[in-house]
């Protein structure tokens, strides 16, 4: 599959197939994922593999809450996405490089996500990213190192729906010059 036939495929699963995801296709996903851009290459971008049922079921049930407590109880695989701190944006003193403070590292942790995502689809995987979450409860129980902040959660399996293209806008909608 083409880069663009698989961001126009990509979708967001929510119901997955109840199989263990087969860790060789997480690894390759992951691998493809390292190649994100990133400030300065800092590659500040970590992944966590939860394949424990009850860690994955506890973080469900006591972090989440509605729709995606349900989606993360279906979910035979969950990443939690963290970023390294201090080190995108920064320069070698400490200081920002620019105004965006710390946001840059929330950027480059964004994109590593995002084609995290599209290398699961690449090889056969579905997912879906959780944003609404306890992050500060679901770091304590995945134990997060403390030079790491946790961003987002990642349901990730064989998927079992194949949801509809939602509307997009147009490129007259999207892009303008100036």
């Amino acid at each position: 599959m083409n880069t663009i036939e698989c961001m126009k495929t990509r979708r967001s699963i929510r119901v997955f197939k109840p199989e263990k995801v087969n860790q060789e296709l997480l690894k390759q996903a992951v691998q493809a994922a390292a190649y994100a851009p990133s400030w300065k290459n800092t590659q500040v971008t970590r992944y966590i593999a939860i394949e424990d049922e009850i860690l994955r079921k506890k973080i469900a049930e006591e972090c989440c809450r509605g729709h995606n407590r349900d989606v993360l109880n279906n979910a035979p695989l969950l990443m939690a996405i963290t970023l390294v701190t201090e080190r995108s944006g920064y320069e070698r003193d400490g200081s920002f490089t620019t105004a965006r403070g710390t946001a840059w590292q929330i950027y480059d942790c964004g994109i590593a996500s995002g084609l995290f995502t599209l290398a699961a689809h690449e090889v056969g995987l579905g997912s879906v990213i959780i944003g609404i979450f306890d992050d500060e409860k679901a770091a304590k129980l995945l134990d997060v190192p403390k030079n790491q902040e946790l961003m987002s959660l990642i349901a990730v399996g064989y998927a079992a729906e194949s949801p509809e293209t939602p509307k997009r806008k147009t490129v007259k909608d999207l892009l303008s010059y100036r």
